[in-house]
């Protein structure tokens, strides 16, 4: 009987092999560094919105170019409506804010209100403070204000260049968007291919199951932002408050921040107060109360029929992804929790590969052989 010698293991060789990948894919996550983060957004609403592309393609006469031409330019609305009307707010107010800064030499402070004293926890400081500006007379603020000034147009130059750099980012994400729109199917295909090549048939299901993460944190997430800016911008319309346009804006934000509507509309009831419009302020507060718990019953719902994950997992991936990797982390927190959770729920309930199931025949029995 001849003996067949196993084959010798190459211990370095293996090793070198290792590493020579890792610093392959090292190196090209570097190289490709800067355009990470509008690929990762990209990706993200591909996969949420393809869906939406398939219905337009079908609508279209399945002419794909079109459907994909229509998806960029309501991208494109998207981005540049938010900002042109940002720059219109502010062209249409350069009067008043020219006159507000010319008039600060003998600006003198009103008397703080009395609302400003019955504001919870530091109601009573802010008064005193705003009364010390007060006091102070003609200029009062502006003296205030003069230490600060470096560091105030550090921060304008700051954000003005975080400006530029976002709508750098918005483009690039745009442009990506739209070849993924086009080649969705390849890139899709490649994913899945190597998914089931590193991990077999549950690398596809930990695919599937991030595209439905990412469409139930779109449908969740999202709509639900979209639905509390709608309803918070049109009871600031309503009241009356100024730059109600502007105030939605920073809600949406808020809101997909999940930080909810509640400081634009509390800006907005301070300035009816303010004006002695005591019973439109109500109204709004009670207005605000209602938007601001409506995404506790909107949000579970739109979720759970995106994906049949525990809510709670969704929401700790939202918030925990957001402080880990900024905005972009409202999609990647919740993929990374639910394919991970995915997985070990499958790996902990599959039987371990050396089980053996021991069947015993009819006449056989569990008592020992007689002697």
């Amino acid at each position: 009987m001849s003996v067949v010698p196993r084959p010798r293991l190459d211990l370095v060789r293996h090793l070198l092999v290792i590493v020579i990948i890792g610093l392959l894919i090292l190196g090209s996550l570097y190289v490709l560094r800067p355009f990470m983060a509008a690929l990762i957004w990209a990706t993200m609403i591909t996969v949420a919105t393809w869906p939406l592309l398939l219905k337009l393609q079908r609508r279209l006469g399945n002419r794909r170019g079109l459907a994909v031409l229509a998806m960029m330019v309501a991208m494109l609305l998207i981005i540049v409506a938010p900002l042109a009307a940002a720059v219109v707010t502010i062209v249409d107010h350069t009067d008043a804010i020219h006159d507000w800064v010319a008039g600060m030499p003998s600006y003198t402070l009103p008397p703080p209100p009395e609302w400003v004293t019955r504001i919870p926890l530091a109601g009573k400081k802010l008064a005193a403070e705003w009364q010390t500006l007060s006091d102070a007379g003609p200029g009062g603020v502006l003296a205030r204000i003069k230490p600060h000034a470096a560091g105030i147009t550090n921060w304008a130059l700051a954000q003005m260049g975080s400006i530029g750099g976002l709508v750098l980012h918005l483009v690039l994400t745009t442009i990506i968007t739209g070849i993924l729109y086009a080649q969705g199917e390849s890139a899709a295909d490649g994913i899945v291919r190597f998914a089931r090549r590193v991990s077999g048939h549950r690398g596809e299901i930990a695919v599937e199951l991030a595209a439905k993460s990412i469409r139930a944190v779109a449908l969740g997430i999202i709509t639900t932002a979209v639905i509390q800016s709608v309803l918070g911008g049109l009871g600031l319309l309503v009241a009356g408050v100024p730059l109600a346009g502007l105030l939605t804006a920073v809600m949406l934000i808020l809101c997909i921040a999940q930080l909810g509507p509640g400081v634009p509309l509390l800006i907005g009831i301070g300035w009816l107060y303010w004006q002695d419009h005591t019973v439109a302020a109500i109204a709004l507060f009670v207005w605000a109360i209602f938007v601001g718990t409506i995404d506790n019953v909107i949000r579970p719902v739109l979720i759970k029929r995106g994906a049949d994950l525990p809510f709670l997992l969704i929401l700790a991936g939202v918030i925990g992804g957001l402080f880990a990797f900024g905005l972009v982390g409202l999609f990647v927190g919740p993929v990374l929790l639910a394919v991970t959770f995915t997985l070990l729920q499958t790996w902990i309930d599959e039987p371990p590969p050396d089980a053996v199931l021991v069947v015993l025949a009819p006449d056989e029995t569990t008592s020992p052989p007689a002697e």
